[in-house]
């Protein structure tokens, strides 16, 4: 076809007296810059007669370089492919079947109502559409991250050698030993992490204050990829040999976290929208394991009268939320689930809608924090909020002096070819393994080709599965340790943040982990033949090993270990209001029995 408009460069024809075709042009003008010429058909329809009046008026047309013409969805595919990061659009009306059809279906549906998508459109983004930026939020997200990921390095720091150490609960030397037996090459595959290099009790403190080192470093911006990429590789060899202490959803949270980072470092609106991703399917995930889970308390909005009561570490503030009125407790199990289920589905709604996700979850994760003892989890998951804003917000919250000062900053945050095709790659991966998670969660089977890629990628935390209390403890158990020289005086031994003392306030330990503590809270729901690592603590209890004692508050034994150790086991309650004024006890405990009896060294080492 003859070209029709003297222009080198693609044109885009729209009804110049449709608002909301001039709305929608004047956002598309501002994502393609120069590189396509819009006019309105009342200017140039004179040169296309065989386009009536009419027809301009049902549809758009995009007229290439060359003189081809196309119209409706295709044309605006088109006219966005030119703009940066956009054109995955066009390459799916080609490629993907089906999506042309739905794409043209939805197209028509919008121009036949436009007065009414028109005044849909103001609602969700405003008088006028800003293409959002994000430099800044990157800027603020990566400062951030690295604070959370250097505290989480010292938490774990600070235990290590109790925890896994050569004198610890669970020496990591055990399980290359037993690794290398049963797994022989296949181990470090399925069990990524750097200590197959060495695991000597020096290199477990050099890996953790490493990692210190990367966070900082990346907090000032220096060499940032590669501190994420370390990050993400000395936090995972410290999951694969913490074992049962690192085994919580927020440890591969973070690893997770720090991989989907970064790709803001390149590929800026991918990595904006994988991080809304992430938090998506946390967020959601949270609420699907509770309504699937058939747990009553959650069906009948009962959940928060138990929870404060008998979650893991609480606060201070927990106490007086447990007093709260019932009807009250209910309605925040009821929202709880709201927020969860529903609230998550906005993250990728427009601007307006996207907004109030963030402030529902923030205030969501924040009343959870103020309530209960989670290190940083609730921090990371806050934090991920800030991806579903964009410059403009934040500065309109932020003193112009400092939003100035970060984005003379942002330089690192240019486009770049090869980790935005990397980011690509790995949303194209990554997304369908996440559904996958989603289908298997609700009884679905699992496709051998899906199956055969999860299975390669899982050692490496790279999709992870969360959803955290889907069954409510209802009743709590603690356990308290006693030893003995001669099995008639017993003295106990005092932990640093789980109750014991009925008269100590709960602690605040945010953004500080207390493993030790975490673990006796779940030991507490099973078994103890089921909890095979309290035997090897208490071996080192009875063998008083410094680097175990030190992860207590207090040791009663501290000249000469007990020859004798036991565990009772006790029923916790917070106190009512009357009975904390008269004794000034938060808890109340009343003795059930024996978690185990008369251990020695010789039954606890067997």
């Amino acid at each position: 076809m003859t070209k029709q408009i003297h222009t080198n460069k693609p044109v885009l024809i729209y009804d110049g007296d449709c608002g909301f075709c001039q709305y929608w042009v004047d956002y598309w003008q501002q994502l393609t810059g120069d590189a396509v010429v819009y006019k309105p058909y009342q200017e140039v329809a004179s040169q296309f007669p065989h386009i009536s009046p009419a027809e301009f008026q049902k549809a758009i047309y995009y007229v290439a370089a060359d003189g081809t013409i196309s119209k409706a969805a295709k044309a605006s595919l088109l006219t966005l492919s030119h703009a940066k990061e956009r054109s995955v659009w066009l390459a799916l009306y080609r490629l993907l079947p089906g999506f042309a059809f739905i794409a043209e279906k939805a197209y028509a549906t919008v121009a036949a109502h436009r007065p009414f998508f028109y005044r849909i459109s103001l609602f969700l983004w405003g008088k006028k559409i800003i293409v959002p930026t994000y430099p800044v939020i990157a800027w603020l997200f990566l400062r951030f991250f690295s604070l959370i990921a250097m505290v989480a390095f010292v938490s774990f720091g600070i235990q290590a050698l109790g925890l896994i150490g050569s004198q610890g609960i669970l020496p990591i030397a055990n399980l290359v030993a037993v690794a290398n037996q049963q797994l022989d090459i296949a181990r470090y595959w399925q069990l990524p992490m750097l200590f197959w290099l060495n695991h000597s009790d020096l290199f477990i403190m050099q890996a953790c204050w490493c990692g210190v080192l990367f966070s900082g470093l990346l907090f000032f911006n220096k060499w940032p990829r590669l501190c994420l990429l370390a990050i993400y590789a000395l936090y995972l060899s410290l999951i694969n040999a913490g074992q049962v202490f690192m085994t919580f959803q927020w440890d591969l949270f973070l690893v997770e976290t720090a991989l989907v980072s970064f790709f803001l470092l390149g590929s800026l609106p991918v990595g904006i929208w994988l991080l809304r991703w992430l938090l998506l399917r946390f967020m959601f995930a949270g609420g699907l394991v509770k309504l699937i889970s058939g747990e009553p308390a959650w069906r009948d909005f009962t959940a928060l009268v138990y929870y404060f009561n008998t979650e893991p570490l609480p606060t201070p503030l927990a106490w007086y939320a447990q007093h709260l009125p019932v009807w009250l407790l209910k309605t925040g199990g009821c929202l709880t689930l709201i927020v969860e289920l529903l609230i998550p589905f906005l993250i990728f709604f427009p601007r307006r809608l996207r907004f109030t996700a963030a402030f529902l979850i923030l205030i969501f994760q924040t009343i959870i924090l103020i309530t209960g003892n989670y290190n940083w989890f609730n921090l990371l998951t806050i934090l991920l909020c800030l991806a579903l804003l964009d410059d403009a917000a934040i500065k309109r919250i932020m003193p112009s002096c400092l939003f100035n000062f970060i984005a003379k900053r942002t330089t690192i945050h240019l486009p770049h070819k090869l980790i935005y095709k990397l980011a690509i790659a790995f949303a194209v991966i990554t997304i369908p393994i996440s559904l996958l998670q989603f289908h298997l969660r609700l009884g679905g089977n699992i496709p051998k080709p899906l199956a055969a890629v999860y299975n390669v990628i899982a050692p490496f935390g790279v999709v992870n599965m969360y959803g955290p209390f889907a069954v409510m403890t209802k009743v709590r158990m603690e356990i308290i340790i006693e030893g003995s020289n001669d099995g008639v005086e017993w003295r106990e031994y005092t932990f640093k943040y789980k109750p014991g003392d009925v008269k100590r306030r709960p602690l605040w330990n945010i953004p500080l982990q207390p493993r030790l503590d975490w673990q006796m809270w779940f030991a507490a729901l099973s078994a103890p033949q089921q909890n095979w690592w309290f035997f090897a603590f208490a071996q080192r209890l009875l063998e008083n090993s410094p680097t175990v004692i030190a992860l207590l508050e207090t040791n009663p034994f501290s000249y000469k270990p007990p020859l004798y150790l036991r565990a009772l086991f006790y029923e916790y309650n917070f106190t009512t209001s009357a009975e904390r004024q008269e004794n000034r006890a938060w808890w109340s405990r009343k003795l059930v029995g024996y978690y185990v009896k008369d251990l020695s060294l010789k039954s606890a080492s067997n």
